[in-house]
């Protein structure tokens, strides 16, 4: 049995904190983008992405400001003509065309990548299908978690049409994400945890692009490791943490801050949820088992 570990190479304890999806008053944000910078190193991030809605936000625009110590990830969010996705890394201007698969070619090839946005949001619960998510191909993966969809139409989560995604062979991470437009109520909701000593774009798009990293919406992961056959997650600040599998199927659960399974050939991949208070929660990425 081989157990595909995303976690290799670094210790979840050493990750940079950071949110990839915000606006500013460049299209729907109610904020400048200062003032936006500044809400988000006052909440503790060490990197941040805007992403106004097909607007290249790239260095030569952070340069006219004070990042307070923030990385900046150049970035766009691709919005007309179809469902929304991220272009992280962002250094050109990719026109949004209704082929959303050109537009996930053209990402991949400037060396940057994409992530599909709430794919959950609106009255159908369905902004972007599942139909097409299994039609695209090398995306980097989908926001799992978008927090502002939590006050719109639909659902902020979208581990189902995740959990399908990877039942069906796919490589696909989870992002957490604030999507945030008012600084009162967008921003330090969700985030992604990227487990990296480097502090540099090249070091977290690298830990990104290898699913080094987890989302999260208060929980903090303490501890990942894989021995032999069996994967064990520890969360000090966790009351429940479960493992799913195959469709979303739950393994097992505990109640209580550590949980340790001894992974099946039956299953194609195992996923670790770990829930505390509230709306707390993390969201391991996925370890495919073959």
């Amino acid at each position: 049995m081989n157990i595909e570990n995303p976690y290799t190479g670094a210790p979840v304890s050493s990750s940079l904190r950071g949110n990839l999806h915000s606006h500013t008053t460049a299209s729907d944000g109610k904020s400048p983008l200062q003032d936006v910078i500044n809400k988000y190193a006052e909440a503790g991030h060490d990197f941040l992405m805007i992403s106004d809605h097909d607007i290249v936000t790239k260095g030569e625009d952070y340069a006219k400001i004070d990042n307070r110590g923030l990385i900046l990830l150049p970035g766009n969010e691709v919005s007309r003509n179809g469902p929304h996705l991220l272009h992280v890394g962002a250094e050109t201007f990719v026109e949004p065309v209704e082929d959303r698969q050109a537009i996930i070619d053209t990402i991949n090839k400037a060396g940057g990548f994409a992530v599909i946005n709430h794919p959950n949001w609106m009255q159908d619960f369905n902004h972007c299908s599942f139909e097409n998510l299994a039609k695209w191909q090398n995306y980097l993966g989908l926001e799992i978690f978008n927090a502002t969809i939590g006050r719109l139409d639909g659902s902020q989560f979208a581990t189902d049409k995740w959990d399908r995604l990877l039942s069906s062979g796919r490589r696909v991470w989870g992002f957490a994400n604030d999507d945030s437009h008012l600084l009162s109520e967008d921003v330090n909701m969700g985030w992604n945890m990227v487990c990296t000593a480097d502090r540099s774009l090249a070091g977290i798009m690298d830990a990104f692009k290898r699913g080094c990293f987890y989302g999260s919406t208060g929980v903090t992961i303490d501890n990942i490791t894989v021995t032999g056959n069996r994967i064990k997650v520890e969360a000090a600040n966790a009351d429940r943490i479960i493992a799913f599998h195959n469709i979303g199927r739950e393994i097992t659960h505990v109640d209580g801050t550590s949980l340790e399974i001894e992974v099946s050939e039956k299953s194609k991949y195992v996923r670790f949820e770990c829930l505390g208070r509230g709306l707390q929660a993390a969201w391991t990425q996925p370890f495919h088992i073959s």
